[in-house]
C-alpha cells in the first residue's frame, strides 16, 4: 500500500513539473524533472526512542574493533589555556559517576591521544596526520587527496581529506562514479575536541582499515576540524567570536564558507557534523542529575525539509546508529539541551541555520552526532572517540547499503522541490511541538541511574506558524550582489536579467519590527537578478529570501533594504543570462 503511494506520489510530481517559460532556459533549473521514481521503502517507520517516551537499555558489548596506527611521530604542545584539565575535585569525575563511562576496549592513537598528552591534537599535526595519509596512498586503488578549503580568521588552513575509489578526487570524478559522497565535519566548536580526533582515526581506517571496502560503494570527504581558531584557543567561537553552528546559512564567516563551498562542489548525500555535548547543564540544578548518555543524535528539522529526506535520515540513518552504539554498550536517544530552571528541554533547533539543518534544504540528510565531552577536559576522552567513531562507521555502512535508493530518493525530492513553483504552500515559520519524555540520568553523588520524566518541546512534530502561497522566484536588485553571493556559494542557482522589463510581485514594506507585503508590478532592469524555484535547491532560497524567514536575510540584516528583494507570482518572461 505504501509503495503504490509513493508511486502516485511520483507520477504526480511529474505531471506537475512546469518548464521555465523565461527566453533563456538555465538547464540546471530543468534538472530536477527528470523521471526517476522512488525505492522501495519498508512498511513501518519507527520512531526515534525520544517519540517512543522509552529509554534504550544497553545491549552486551560487541568484539572490540581494532586499534589503529599512527603515522608518524607527533610532538607534545602544551595544554590550551581555554581547555584546563578537570580538577581532581570536579563532581564529574566522581568515581560512583564516572563508574558509568568505563574505557573501551579499544585504544584509538592519534596525535592528541597519545600516552601522556596533555593537549589534543594541534593544527600542525592535524596537517601532518592528513598529509601522511594522501602521500602514503598516491598510485594505490584508493585515491586521497589533501584540501586546503581557505584560511581561518588568523590564517590557519582549514583542511578536508577525499578517500575515493572513483577514477580521480574532483567533484566532477566523484559524481561520474555513480557513487554517493558522505560528508563529516568535525569540531566546529573549538571546545569540541573529541568529532576532531575521531575522524582523524577514521581517515586512517578509510585508508587501508576495516572501513576501506566501503570505498568500493561510496565516496568521502573528511574535515577534522573546521574551526582551527578555536580549537587552538580551546574555545567554542571563531576568532571572531561568532559560534560558526548557527552560520550556515548567513555565512558571515570565512570558515562556514569554506565549508559552503566544498558542499555545493562535492554534493554529498549525508553531512554528519561531530559535536559534545555538555557533561554538565542545568539538570544539575533543576533535577539533581547529569545527562547519562554517551550520545545525542539529531537528523534535520526545520521548516521545507523533505518528507523523503526525513523519512531516510530515521530510518537509514538512526535507527542503524542507534543499534550500532547500543551492540557497544553506549547510551544514545534523541538530542535535548537544557535551559535554566525546570523549563521544558528543547530537542534541537529548527531554525534554517545549523549544518545539519541547511543540509535538509539541499535534499541532503543533515545529521549531527553530539558525544557527552563538553566540560569534560581529557576525562573519558576514549570513549568519547569511541562513541563518535562507532556512530560514523553506522552511518558510512548506511550510505553504502542504501547507496543507490539514496539517489533514487535525492532525484525525487529534487524533481518535486522544482515542480513546486508558482504552487503549493511554503512554511516560513515553525516551531517545535510540546510532548513528554523520558530522559536517562544519574546521580552525582552515586552514579544512580533513574529515569525522569520531562516535558520538552519536540522538533520531530513541527507546528506551522506562518505559511503562504510559494512564488514563482525572487527578484534581487542589482546592488544586492552579498545576497548574491551568499546564494551561489550555497548552490542556489542566481540568473541576472540580460534585458530588463516588468514583472508582478509582492514587494516588502517595512511595517513596525517585520514586513508586509503588496502585490504590485516592478521593473526589473537589466544587471538586477532573478533567482527561479522551479530548481532543485528552492527550499533554502525560501528559507533565506521570505521577509519574516526567522533566520533569513532580512531578519538578520544581511538584505537591510527590504526594497532590494521582491516576491515574483507569476512567470516572468524576460531575457536571463548566468552571471560570471
Amino acid at each position: 500500500m505504501l509503495l503504490q503511494l509513493l508511486t502516485r506520489n511520483a507520477r504526480a510530481a511529474a505531471n506537475r513539473c512546469a518548464l521555465f517559460h523565461a527566453r533563456l532556459v538555465v538547464p540546471a533549473l530543468l534538472a530536477g524533472c527528470a523521471s526517476t521514481p522512488l525505492p522501495p521503502w519498508p512498511a513501518k517507520a519507527p520512531l526515534p526512542p525520544a517519540e517512543r517516551g522509552r529509554v534504550v537499555a544497553p545491549a552486551p558489548i560487541a568484539p572490540p574493533a581494532q586499534a589503529l596506527p599512527v603515522p608518524g611521530p607527533s610532538s607534545v604542545a602544551p595544554w590550551p589555556s581555554g581547555a584546563a584539565a578537570r580538577p581532581a575535585e570536579d563532581p564529574l569525575l566522581r568515581p560512583a559517576l564516572a563508574a558509568q563511562f568505563p574505557e573501551p576496549m579499544v585504544r584509538y592513537r592519534t596525535p592528541g591521544l597519545s600516552e601522556g598528552r596533555r593537549a589534543f591534537t594541534t593544527n600542525a599535526e592535524l596537517a601532518d596526520w592528513l598529509g601522511a595519509i594522501a602521500h602514503a596512498h598516491q598510485g594505490t586503488g584508493t585515491r586521497t587527496q589533501l584540501l586546503r578549503l581557505g584560511p581561518s580568521q588568523q590564517g590557519e588552513p582549514i583542511l578536508a581529506l577525499v578517500l575515493t575509489r572513483a577514477g580521480g578526487t574532483t567533484p566532477d570524478a566523484l559524481e561520474a562514479s555513480r557513487r554517493p559522497t558522505v560528508m563529516m565535519v568535525g569540531q566546529q566548536r573549538g571546545d569540541e575536541p573529541a568529532g576532531a580526533e575521531a575522524l582523524l582515526a577514521l581517515a586512517q581506517e578509510l585508508a587501508g582499515g576495516l572501513l576501506e571496502p566501503l570505498l568500493d560503494r561510496i565516496n568521502v570527504v573528511l574535515v577534522p576540524r573546521a574551526n582551527p581558531d578555536g580549537a587552538d584557543a580551546g574555545t567554542p567561537e571563531t576568532a571572531a567570536g561568532v559560534d560558526m553552528t548557527s552560520d550556515h546559512l548567513l555565512l558571515s564567516t570565512p570558515e562556514a564558507r569554506a565549508l559552503a563551498e566544498l558542499v555545493r562542489d562535492y554534493r554529498p548525500i549525508l553531512v554528519l557534523d561531530a559535536r559534545e555535548y555538555p557533561a554538565e547543564s542545568a539538570l544539575s540544578d533543576a533535577l539533581h542529575a547529569q545527562p547519562g548518555y554517551d550520545a545525542l543524535l539529531h537528523y534535520g528539522t526545520a521548516a521545507n525539509i523533505p518528507d523523503f529526506i526525513t523519512k531516510a535520515a530515521r530510518e537509514w540513518y538512526y535507527e542503524p546508529m542507534a543499534a550500532s552504539l547500543k551492540a557497544e554498550r553506549l547510551r544514545s536517544d534523541w538530542f535535548f539541551a537544557s535551559a535554566a530552571g525546570a523549563g521544558p528541554v528543547a530537542g534541537g533547533s529548527v531554525l534554517p541555520e545549523t549544518l545539519r539543518n541547511v543540509s535538509g534544504l539541499k535534499n541532503a540528510v543533515g545529521f549531527a552526532v553530539a558525544s557527552r565531552g563538553v566540560g569534560l577536559g581529557r576525562a573519558h576522552v576514549q570513549r568519547r572517540v569511541h562513541t563518535q567513531v562507532t556512530a560514523m562507521a553506522s552511518a558510512l555502512r548506511s550510505t553504502a547499503e542504501r547507496s543507490s535508493s539514496l539517489e533514487q530518493v535525492r532525484s525525487f525530492v529534487a524533481r518535486d522541490t522544482s515542480a513546486m513553483a508558482c504552487r503549493a504552500q511554503a512554511a516560513i515559520d515553525v516551531a517545535p511541538t510540546p510532548a513528554q519524555r523520558d530522559l536517562l540520568l544519574l546521580d552525582p553523588q552515586s552514579g544512580a541511574e533513574r529515569v525522569e520524566h520531562v516535558q520538552w518541546d519536540s522538533p520531530l512534530k513541527l507546528r506551522t506558524l506562518t505559511s503562504r502561497g510559494r512564488p514563482c522566484g525572487y527578484w534581487l536588485a542589482a546592488r544586492a550582489d552579498n545576497v548574491v553571493d551568499r546564494l551561489q556559494l550555497l548552490g542556489v542557482q542566481v540568473l541576472r536579467v540580460a534585458e530588463g522589463g516588468s514583472m508582478l510581485a509582492d514587494s516588502y514594506e517595512r511595517s513596525g519590527p517585520g514586513a508586509s507585503l503588496q502585490r504590485n508590478t516592478i521593473d526589473a532592469p537589466t544587471g538586477s537578478y532573478y533567482v527561479a524555484l522551479n530548481q532543485p535547491l528552492a527550499q533554502l532560497a525560501v528559507a533565506a529570501l521570505e521577509p519574516d524567514s526567522p533566520a533569513g536575510y532580512v531578519a538578520r540584516g544581511i538584505i537591510d533594504d527590504v526594497g532590494q528583494v521582491a516576491r515574483i507570482v507569476s512567470t516572468p518572461s524576460l531575457v536571463f543570462e548566468e552571471p560570471n
